[in-house]
Formats: C-alpha cells, sequence, structure tokens
C-alpha cells in the first residue's frame, strides 16, 4: 500500500519579501519549502542570520535564501539569496507563522467520535476520532480539536482555539478566542483540597469552581490546571504556560505572563502581569507575586513579592543579594580550611600561654 505524500507549501523570494516588506539580493525567484538553522541548511530551506556568531555559516550554508539585517555587509561571497529586512529574527517568527497559516489544515468530523445532542459546534470546525464533547458545550468558529480530546459538560470554547490530543478539559471550563492548549494538558481537574479530621484521616472537600482561560492563552504539553474551590482559577489574557506545570486551585495568573517549565504555584496564590518565571520555581500558597516580576530557575517563593522585583534562590531573595551570597557559598569549602587553621593557631598560642 503506498503512503499518501504530504503535500508541501512553496514560496518564492519574491514572495517572501513581499511579505516582509524586505528585499531581494540574488534569485528572486529561488523556492523554498521549509526551514532551517543557517549551520544546517539544505537545499530549498529558508535561514536566518540574527546573531553576528553565527555570520561565518552564512558562507558555507546550502540554505536557498537567508534573512538578513539591511546593513549587512558580507565580508566573502555568499551563494545564497539574501532577503534584507529590519529584524531577521522578529521576520522569521512571521514567516512561521505565515507557513503554519499556509499548511492544509484538517477540518470536518471525524468518526468515530461524540457530540452530545445539546452541544453547539461552530463553523469550519475540527473535531477528531474519539474526541468527546459533553452536554451544553459549545466550539466557536475555527476551532480544531485533535482526537481523544475529552470535553466535559457546560464548556465554553472560543474562537480559533486549538486543542491537541488527549488533552482533558472538565465540566465549566471557559476558554477564550486563539487559545492553544497542548496534548496531555488538563483543565479543570480538583483542587488539592483535604481537611483533617480528629482520627487522623482526611476529608475531601468538594472543588465547585472551573477555571477560566482568557484569549491568547498557551498551555503546554502535561500542563494541570485545577478548578477552584469555589470561584474560578483564572490565566489571563496573554500568558503563556511551559509543559508540566502545575496551577493549584483559586490561584490567578496575570496578563502576558509567562512560565517555563516545572513550574509548580500552591492554592490561593495571585502572579501579576508581564511576569517571567524560570524552570522548577516553586511558590508557595496564600502569596501575591507583583507585577513584571523576575523569578529565576528553581528559585524557592515563601512570602510574597513586589512589583519589579527580581528574585533568585531557595529561600528567593533579591537578585543583587542572591548573588553576593552566591559569591560566600563558593568560598566555603577555602573558608573552612582558614576556620580551621585559624582554630589550630588558637589552640597552639593558649598551649604556649600555659607553659608560661
Amino acid at each position: 500500500m503506498q503512503r499518501a505524500k504530504k503535500k508541501i507549501m512553496e514560496f518564492k523570494a519574491t514572495n517572501i519579501a513581499e511579505f516582509l516588506h524586505g528585499t531581494v539580493e540574488g534569485d528572486e525567484n529561488v523556492s523554498v519549502n521549509n526551514v532551517s538553522k543557517i549551520e544546517d541548511g539544505k537545499t530549498g530551506t529558508l535561514a536566518f542570520l540574527a546573531n553576528p556568531k553565527y555570520e561565518r555559516y552564512i558562507y558555507e550554508t546550502e540554505a536557498s535564501i537567508v534573512l538578513v539585517r539591511k546593513d549587512f555587509e558580507p565580508e566573502h561571497e555568499v551563494k545564497a539569496t539574501l532577503i534584507r529586512v529590519d529584524d531577521p529574527y522578529e521576520a522569521f517568527a512571521s514567516l512561521l507563522e505565515l507557513y503554519e497559516q499556509a499548511r492544509q489544515m484538517k477540518s470536518g468530523i471525524e468518526q468515530p467520535s461524540f457530540i452530545d445532542d445539546s452541544a453547539t459546534v461552530g463553523e469550519s470546525v475540527y473535531f477528531g476520532a474519539f474526541a468527546y464533547l459533553g452536554a451544553n458545550s459549545s466550539l466557536g468558529n475555527n476551532v480544531k480539536i485533535y482526537p481523544q480530546t475529552y470535553i466535559g459538560s457546560g464548556v465554553i470554547i472560543g474562537n480559533n482555539t486549538i486543542i491537541y490530543a488527549g488533552a482533558k478539559i472538565y465540566d465549566g471550563t471557559v476558554i477564550g478566542d486563539n487559545c492553544i492548549i497542548h496534548a496531555g494538558a488538563v483543565i479543570g481537574s480538583d483542587g488539592f483540597g483535604f481537611a483533617p479530621m480528629a482520627d487522623g484521616s482526611y476529608k475531601k472537600i468538594p472543588q465547585v469552581g472551573n477555571v477560566i482561560l482568557e484569549d491568547d492563552v498557551e498551555i503546554g504539553a502535561n500542563t494541570t490546571i485545577d478548578c477552584s474551590t469555589m470561584g474560578s482559577t483564572v490565566i489571563r489574557k496573554g500568558a503563556k504556560l511551559d509543559n508540566l506545570i502545575q496551577i493549584a486551585h483559586n490561584c490567578e495568573v496575570g496578563e502576558n505572563t509567562v512560565m517555563a517549565a516545572l513550574v509548580g504555584i500552591a492554592g490561593s496564590t495571585k502572579v501579576g502581569k508581564n511576569c517571567m518565571f524560570g524552570g522548577q520555581v516553586g511558590i508557595a500558597g496564600h502569596l501575591t507575586v507583583g507585577d513584571n516580576v523576575k523569578i529565576g530557575a528553581m528559585a524557592g517563593v515563601s512570602n510574597s513579592i513586589k512589583a519589579g522585583r527580581t528574585v533568585l534562590g531557595a529561600p528567593a531573595m533579591d537578585h543583587d543579594k542572591a548573588l553576593k551570597t552566591y559569591v560566600v557559598y563558593r568560598r566555603l569549602p577555602q573558608m573552612r580550611e582558614q576556620l580551621l587553621a585559624l582554630q589550630k593557631e588558637v589552640e597552639e598560642l593558649k598551649s604556649k600561654l600555659n607553659e608560661e
């Protein structure tokens, strides 16, 4: 049996330059159908040069087209066609977005799948095989639900949102427009709420709230966001969460905040807008993190942080103080040897004084 051939989109240098408002230097009709790193460029691909450290590769790359700055002046002959733009990195990102939009996307409702009779489905929706849509839920226009996705009852999903295979969306979740939820993410699972009993056991506290993802939110693979005990756990507009992140019940993540993988935030903590968290950051519960806060990787946050601060370490402390502390920490072995030497000298002096 023959495999179906994947249709590949091709773009000419002139088309790319027109889209990017750039100028072509070289063969205007050369075509590309993929992208590559400049150091690994192959014929038929497009690369970019933004960091001067990689300039040496432009003279040997096999890429057919390379995006460069308008003021770039090559020191040697360049075989590739150049497209001169204001910012090659930004232009490359825009081009990838164009390529994504131009790809042939799936559409229609695959079988077997289940859509409850009371659910509403917008126009141009893709609903993959073995996906489930519960009672009184709704999908907006141009939504894409990939196979084996579970969407519970009373869920609202806005326009142009993509939910990849195997994601689980619990009852009552609200998801805005232009969101992306990656494979294996769980949105709306129970918060970790248990009341200790007199006999040493724990009684589960019902979690009756929901999760709200506002517009333009992206949730990474296998990330979990717990529903609130009451009210809503909220991820504000434009926030981006990496893979394997845990957001506990009743938390709020502010607009345009970004978090790298393995961040964990305990219950009822409020995070401001435009924050940046490195990987493996842990934040205790019932804290407030102000706007524009930066937290370094593996930091442990046990106290609230005021707006605009940068903190590092475990326990987390201000950036400057953390660096000074690290300098001392690195010198601890040397300081120990010095201390032992001083202790030895003191003992010797005591011994001499006793003899006298």
